[in-house]
């Protein structure tokens, strides 16, 4: 598949997507959206692709935020339709049955901040910045960031950094939660392939009902506890599950099938 605005690459089950506007600093646009949203149906579809990686071209940005100059013009009935387009993207990388890790490599500012946590988790080089500063264009962040960041880093924290517009580095971002590991900027691939390479030995069905169940976390009403109870016991009837007992127990690396 062809794309103008993303870099697509597969080595080792591992697919890398690149937002490829460097000029731009990676700004987020309707072409961005689109085939990003392209980029994620070939990750779940293609059977040889176990986990993905998201990351920024360049030295500078991960993703500086959206693309601005396409807000000027919206009435409040087309912003809210952008908003919920941005959404639904950022909700099938967070619902995907297949690890996708983000990988910052500088700032990732507005969407790109709601970009990153959609990932299920992330990796940052220590030049990263983060931050969500729509309050200061008089917006508020439009594509799950007030969500997400409010259940990465605490409401307190969370706030803050909405109403301020503030930005924090790397090793902040770590220290809140908001970011797994900081690594140097030439580390941070090879840092995100080798935990990517760790998983894709685990059994995938197990791998997509841990995302799964997960999502469940933020309901406050108990609904968790009963998927992961469900959970549990269909997986106990997959063939992956019955060769990671018998290889547990013959004390041998189990061989999963995704079956």
């Amino acid at each position: 598949m062809d794309f103008n605005t993303i870099l697509f690459d597969v080595n080792d089950n591992i697919a890398v997507i690149t937002i490829n506007r460097p000029d731009k600093l990676n700004a987020l646009n309707n072409a961005v959206f689109d085939e990003l949203d392209q980029a994620i149906d070939e990750i779940i579809s293609r059977p040889e692709i176990k986990s993905a990686i998201i990351t920024g071209s360049g030295d500078k940005a991960f993703v500086a935020g959206a693309d601005i100059s396409e807000l000027r013009n919206l009435d409040a009935k087309n912003g809210e339709i952008l908003a919920q387009r941005g959404q639904k993207v950022f909700d099938n990388i967070e619902s995907s049955p297949k690890i996708i890790i983000a990988a910052i490599n500088g700032f990732a500012l507005g969407g790109g901040c709601e970009l990153a946590m959609a990932c299920h988790f992330r990796v940052a080089s220590d030049n990263a910045k983060f931050g969500q500063p729509e309050v200061n264009l008089g917006l508020l962040p439009g594509y799950g960031g007030t969500q997400r960041l409010t259940q990465l880093v605490g409401k307190g924290r969370s706030i803050e950094l909405l109403a301020t517009g503030d930005m924090i580095d790397a090793i902040t971002a770590f220290n809140y939660g908001l970011v797994n590991h900081v690594v140097t900027r030439n580390e941070l691939l090879p840092k995100a392939k080798s935990i990517l390479a760790v998983i894709n030995t685990k059994a995938p069905l197990a791998v997509a009902a841990c995302i799964n169940a997960s999502q469940y976390a933020y309901t406050n009403d108990g609904t968790g506890f009963a998927m992961e109870a469900a959970s549990f016991g269909k997986l106990l009837e997959t063939n992956d599950s019955k060769e990671g007992i018998e290889a547990f127990l013959e004390k041998r690396k189990p061989i999963f099938r995704n079956n």
